[in-house]
């Protein structure tokens, strides 16, 4: 295992002389305060090429990209598909990725050599536990080893294996050298029963401990412009499948890989539908408006936290899978997914057979913003935080930036300090009071005022927890666009003003690239949306696009500092 010491010394500089210092402009805040950006798509960004054609100084398509290491749900999901690993080991034995707001932020990523004890531990155990079921054992074998120093099967197990955890099929000299590993199986150690199996069990922990599994180092060849590099199909592959899925290419992607048909774009898009057509594409969707919308945790009590993922799910793949159409109708769809428990918590109509779709009728209420799981993402000192709504709408739904507060001003300190038994409105009024922080909380604040009817479990109010003196007139203002009165209303706000639709490709392009857009990606990022808008923004429809694009096929070396 000494070679693979070796190599993870490497990746650890690569990654630490590779870290930036990227601002978390959306990311979960523990701050009350803040200072609203510009708002633009594009933003204070610093530098990449098109996606769906040639930037404006003329340069190929191409976006810069450098080895990122997968996330833990990255990790599990691929031990899960390529080993039959359900045990989720990366959770249980490596530190939680930053979420900013996405966890596959790479210039959020830190190596350590801590990092690298956990996944050298998580490789022994898997190992162990994949060989130790028999089912998946059998799996793993592609044949019957005629005795435990069987050579010709144990190359076809290292060359099956390495299709898989490599994401692409072993060199000659990469095979010879694991089948130095077989030596093992046939070592006399007193009280050890080594076999065919311990060799297996040695390659199994090489490969998942080995950098280029556990990063996505992304090889290709060079083209007529020397930052920009032609990927090889089996990182065309492997982008595919971690954007879709968040996984390891399956048997098929692999296939076509070695295949060399990824080249060709028709063949990427038949590659995406497929994969679009899987449960794990779903799922991957489903993580990505957790992150995005700050729902991923929510502090409410298990059978409420079900029933929230179930409702918000339940409008994702009505709308982006099982009847698909516009993805603005998330923010104004006029029904709901409840069961008995969750439209009594609601104060809505039960659904006639216990489950089911509930129209909102009058109540105010209209697609995700009125869901408990977004209602309560974002809120402060155990109640609704105006500001903290207002800052999700700004960063998460505008894709604005917002620049930490003052260093004088305690973020902590509720508004209002010890008027506790003021009303809410009057002690965040003392924000706008302030020159130093009225001209960033009159943009915030105004926001979530206009969802204050709504507590952090998404119920219906009238009053201030606790006060029935503070009245909530539920009016808020998005500046500069017009006033609003509860989710509904925000929701068609922002749909009308062409803020939701854009601002989600530019979300989804961050997911995808492991990191913020830059500033050269404004024409790309531009041509997506344009694209996005006039395909009657369909989910699906922009993701296949975004695979069959000429920059998808491309990566592009960032410059040197």
């Amino acid at each position: 295992m000494w070679v693979h010491r070796l190599s993870w010394v490497v990746v650890l500089l690569l990654a630490c002389s590779g870290a930036s210092d990227g601002a978390d402009s959306g990311g979960d805040r523990s701050s009350d305060a803040g200072a609203v950006g510009t708002a633009t798509a594009g933003g204070d960004r610093d530098g990449v090429a098109g996606a769906s054609g040639a930037d404006r100084s003329g340069a190929a398509p191409a976006f810069e990209s450098v080895a990122r290491r997968l996330t833990r749900a990255e990790l599990d999901n691929s031990l899960r598909d390529l080993l039959g690993d359900g045990t989720a080991p990366a959770s249980q034995l490596l530190p939680e990725d930053p979420f900013a707001p996405f966890d596959n932020d790479y210039t959020q990523q830190q190596a350590s050599a801590a990092l690298i004890d956990s996944l050298e531990r998580l490789a022994e155990e898997v190992a162990v536990r994949v060989l130790s079921d028999a089912a998946t054992r059998a799996a793993l074998i592609p044949c019957t080893p005629s005795g435990p120093d069987d050579a010709a099967c144990f190359r076809e197990v290292i060359a099956e294996l390495s299709r898989k955890l490599l994401r692409r099929p072993p060199s000659d000299a990469e095979t010879d050298s694991y089948l130095e590993l077989l030596r093992f199986a046939t070592e006399d150690v007193p009280g050890v029963d080594n076999g065919f199996d311990t060799a297996v069990e040695l390659v199994i922990r090489a490969l998942v401990f080995d950098p280029e599994f556990l990063y996505r180092i992304e090889s290709g060849q060079p083209t007529d412009d020397p930052r920009i590099f032609a990927l090889d199909d089996h990182a065309i592959a492997a982008r595919i499948s971690y954007l879709l899925w968040g996984s390891a290419p399956d048997a098929a992607l692999r296939a076509a890989a070695e295949a060399g048909e990824l080249q060709d774009s028709a063949a990427r898009r038949a590659q995406a539908q497929r994969l679009l057509a899987d449960d794990r594409a779903r799922a991957q969707l489903h993580r990505f408006h957790a992150m995005w919308l700050g729902y991923r945790a929510v502090p409410h009590p298990a059978e409420l936290t079900a029933a929230f993922n179930m409702e918000t799910t339940a409008l994702l793949d009505r709308i982006l899978f099982d009847e698909p159409q516009s993805y603005l109708n998330l923010f104004t769809s006029e029904q709901t997914y409840l069961d008995e428990f969750l439209a009594d918590h609601y104060g809505l109509s039960r659904p006639a057979d216990g489950e089911g779709w509930v129209d909102y009728g009058d109540s105010g209420r209209a697609g995700l913003l009125s869901h408990g799981s977004v209602l309560a993402a974002f809120s402060k000192f155990s109640d609704t935080s105006p500001t903290q709504r207002g800052i999700m709408v700004r960063t998460r739904l505008m894709c604005q930036a917002i620049p930490p507060p003052p260093a004088n001003v305690n973020a902590d300190q509720p508004p209002g300090g010890d008027m506790e038994a003021a009303c809410k409105e009057e002690r965040y009024a003392l924000h706008r009071s302030s020159p130093s922080c009225a001209g960033c909380h009159s943009q915030m604040d105004p926001i979530g005022f206009g969802l204050e009817n709504y507590d952090n479990a998404g119920r219906f109010r009238e009053h201030d927890d606790g006060l029935p003196e503070c009245t909530i007139s539920g009016a808020g203002e998005l500046v500069p666009y017009a006033n609003f009165s509860g989710p509904a209303e925000l929701g068609r706000l922002l749909v009308d003003e062409g803020i939701i639709g854009d601002c989600v490709v530019e979300q989804l392009l961050a997911f995808a690239l492991g990191r913020a857009p830059l500033a050269a990606e404004e024409a790309a990022l531009a041509g997506l949306q344009g694209d996005f808008a006039a395909g009657d923004y369909r989910v699906a429809a922009l993701l296949e696009d975004f695979v069959a694009s000429d920059a998808f096929a491309l990566r592009k070396e960032p410059e040197a500092p």
